[in-house]
């Protein structure tokens, strides 16, 4: 018998730290992967807010009703949300790569014919297929740096995907006033066209043609028909909401029912199918991706909801122009990169559970000082509080979403990240719906006790016809109703604690790492 000690095995937890330590800092690959997907969704992102500002424009220049116009974002959100679901599986069927090239074509391709649009109509059709290539990309660019990163580097490399996400809102108003302003309305497409050229041929040239593919199986097509349509109507219904100032309008609460109706159908149909489904409900039994994405869900209401409110502020109670207001939300974007660049370094070493709390009182903080805003409240003092939000914003949201896929196999996520996207798209909904809400309802409750007469129209209806000379009277109400929806998005803002208290912490170590998916792979490494 040899007397020689062999050298112990090391455990599961000990190998896999000297596994990640190999790349303990971001690398090249990671980076380069990073930037690529920063390239293809800042044009998407840019392109929603921009969108928005020309409406007004569109209507006058395409001869149409502002109510029709409307549909030129109403059916490329229809659109993003019936993409979605499928998205998970084309990854896992054709590749990251090639989806992600696929989508960018898509887009830039319906950028360049809305450009050419005619009539409302077309333009109409046209947004619907750019919608078609914008929702895909969310989902798959979250997917690729997850896959990419690793669960010890994920809160710095989610950081980067939080660049074109929280910069958008804000700098896509300046952006589309100006060309508003000094060009016609089709440059807010052909914008598009040489910063999708160029994202295309960045994912050809740097993205890794393989991406370890698995068995996607046949498409679920009953479950892609209740999913995506249950998505549609519970984002038309919300968009109703926001247009209507409630949800007591059937037009709103038949689209929201039918929405939750179709989502416990579906629910159902996956128990049932297992993997086979579109996307398999039993994530939710990871208490990580569950905890997670009860996080994204409730920051998406809290915190995009509230940044529905910082324009309209801006634009009807100060009279400010988009280009202005965009000019004067830049504090925020400022903020949330300090905090993004911080926050990410943060969550890889101590844990989302530890950063996430620390952004929510900070974010809270921020929103303070709009809860007490009036018509004249100093411009300097407003961009000191934005610049703080927006560091509550950055330490917020990428950390929860890192959170959510830090325990699942790489071959989940693929699936994750469509449900990610789904409930990031509903929560900003929802909270843009609520704040809108809370605003026109308290707005039209202090001028009926002032004995002033509205206009009879609801939501966000409702502030864009005040006529400019009743501002005198109605502006101070106007600013006392803000007021009241900070106070709103205070509480939805807060309510992100409970969740966050489930998040992952690891004070001083690193992270623990997925759970391998095969159980036997994960008894060798034991011995």
């Amino acid at each position: 018998m040899s007397t020689t000690p062999e050298p112990a095995a090391p455990s599961t937890e000990s190998a896999a730290s000297a596994s990640a330590g190999q790349s303990d800092k971001l690398d090249r690959s990671v980076i380069v992967t990073g930037l690529v997907i920063v390239a293809g969704m800042i044009m998407v992102v840019l392109d929603t807010t921009i969108v928005n500002v020309a409406l007004d424009s569109l209507s006058t220049e395409l001869d149409a009703t502002l109510s029709t116009t409307q549909w030129v974002v109403t059916g490329y959100m229809l659109a993003v949300a019936m993409v979605i679901p499928i998205t998970g599986w084309a990854m896992d069927r054709f590749g990251t790569k090639p989806t992600w090239i696929t989508a960018l074509t898509l887009f830039v391709l319906g950028s360049a014919l809305c450009a050419t649009a005619w009539n409302i109509e077309s333009l109409v059709g046209f947004r619907i297929l750019q919608g078609l290539g914008g929702g895909m990309l969310l989902p798959a660019g979250q997917a690729m740096i997850v896959r990419a990163a690793g669960p010890h580097r994920m809160g710095r490399a989610m950081a980067i995907l939080g660049v074109p996400m929280l910069l958008g809102p804000v700098f896509g108003p300046m952006l589309g006033g100006f060309l508003v302003e000094y060009t016609s309305w089709h440059w807010i497409f052909i914008v598009n066209l040489p910063v999708g050229a160029l994202a295309i041929a960045l994912a050809v040239w740097k993205l890794p043609a393989a991406d370890g593919l698995t068995d996607a199986g046949r498409l679920d097509l009953r479950g892609l028909a209740l999913l995506s349509g249950s998505f549609a109507a519970l984002l038309y219904g919300l968009s109703q909401a926001s247009s209507h100032g409630g949800f007591g309008d059937p037009d709103v609460y038949g689209w929201l029912i039918g929405g939750g109706v179709g989502l416990v159908l579906y629910a159902g149909h996956s128990l049932t199918r297992g993997t086979a489904s579109i996307i398999d409900v039993r994530l939710f039994a990871n208490r990580l991706f569950s905890s997670g994405s009860v996080a994204v869900f409730l920051v998406a209401v809290g915190l995009f909801g509230g940044m529905l409110l910082l324009p309209l502020y801006y634009q009807t109670v100060r009279g400010e122009g988009a280009l202005n207001a965009g000019l004067l939300l830049a504090p925020q974007g400022l903020g949330a990169i300090v905090a993004m660049i911080i926050g990410g370094r943060l969550t890889d070493r101590i844990g989302a559970g530890y950063v996430v709390p620390v952004g929510v009182l900070i974010a809270l903080v921020g929103t303070y000082p709009f809860t007490q805003i009036t018509d004249d409240t100093s411009y300097v003092w407003l961009s000191i509080a934005l610049f703080v939000r927006g560091m509550g914003l950055g330490a917020v949201m990428m950390p929860t979403i890192s959170s959510a896929y830090a325990k699942l196999p790489k071959d989940k996520v693929s699936r994750a990240a469509p449900t990610i996207s789904a409930i990031q798209q509903i929560g900003g909904s929802l909270g843009g719906a609520l704040l809108v809400t809370a605003l026109t309802s308290h707005l039209t409750g202090l001028m009926s006790d002032q004995g002033i007469q509205g206009s009879g129209a609801g939501g966000a209806d409702q502030l864009s016809s005040i006529p400019a000379d009743a501002m005198a009277v109605i502006g101070p109400l106007l600013a006392d109703s803000f007021g009241f929806a900070f106070w709103v998005a205070f509480g939805l803002t807060a309510a992100i604690l409970i969740p966050a208290m489930a998040l992952p912490r690891h004070w001083g170590g690193r992270p623990e790492t997925a759970e391998p998916a095969d159980p036997s792979a994960a008894a060798a490494a034991a011995l």
